[in-house]
């Protein structure tokens, strides 16, 4: 079932509570989203492939496919905003559904504010990567020309296109999700900054909650695998009892 005005936002609810569904179908559809609901992971496998959606609620307790496994194999395909809803209040579900491509992650009982608010929040800055699902392969690439209306970042051997949303090492082409490319490009304009958690909320999530540090924790490690991290190449030092800032240019190592 769709919903919503015809706008060009689309969203996809994937729930199997009727009730649910339906609260966060009529919540999206007040916010401009044309909105489609199924009750399935294999459901929602199909409608991403038809309808391309900007976001993309999951429920984590799916009969059948769980939230978690859907969440894998809508990487593989999309590059939507995933928020994963969930009944239990485990930190390891929690880290489980970010670590798996989650952006964000709201417990029920959720307030319907919350929710838009989060919601507003990601689509404050645009996200669309230009070269396909967010977590695809990508084959390696030259680094993308800097013509002046572009905005490019470098920072050792790390080079970011923020207005062509593409990330390189070297000559290779990272595969990075639209928060973890977020995270890395608001980093890399101030490399010699340390950035708080909280900071990074703010900045990224556009979030004010202090209880959602754990987003930013899962996604710089997350970050710091895709970048090659190892005990002779660091990218992101954590700064202890503060937060994170860019490793100096000489600690990375080329190739």
């Amino acid at each position: 079932m769709s919903i919503g005005s015809g706008t060009e936002r689309r969203a996809l609810v994937v729930e199997d509570d009727d009730d649910i569904r339906a609260l966060i179908e009529y919540t999206l559809a007040t916010q401009g989203f044309l909105v489609t609901a199924v009750d399935s992971g294999a459901a929602a496998l199909e409608a991403v492939a038809l309808d391309d959606p900007d976001l993309i609620t999951l429920d984590l307790g799916l009969p059948g496919m769980d939230g978690i496994e859907t969440c894998r194999r809508l990487r593989a395909i999309t590059d939507a905003y995933v928020v994963m809803i969930t009944a239990r209040n485990d930190p390891i579900d929690r880290l489980i559904g970010l670590e798996t491509g989650a952006d964000d992650f709201i417990a029920k009982p959720f307030d319907a504010h919350e929710l838009k608010a989060r919601v507003n929040a990601m689509f404050r800055r645009p996200r669309r990567l230009a070269d396909g699902p967010a977590d695809a392969p990508v084959p390696p690439s030259s680094p993308p020309s800097s013509p002046s209306s572009h905005e490019v970042l470098q920072h050792g051997v790390l080079r970011v296109d923020v207005d062509g949303r593409r990330a390189f090492k070297d000559s290779q082409e990272l595969s990075l999700t639209r928060t973890e490319f977020d995270l890395l490009t608001e980093m890399m304009r101030s490399p010699a900054r340390v950035w708080s958690r909280e900071t990074l909320l703010r900045s990224v999530w556009g979030t004010e909650w202090a209880s959602d540090t754990h987003l930013v924790e899962v996604h710089v490690a997350n970050l710091r695998r895709k970048l090659g991290e190892n005990k002779a190449a660091k990218y992101v030092r954590t700064v202890r009892g503060v937060g994170y800032r860019m490793e100096s240019p000489e600690g990375h190592p080329s190739g």
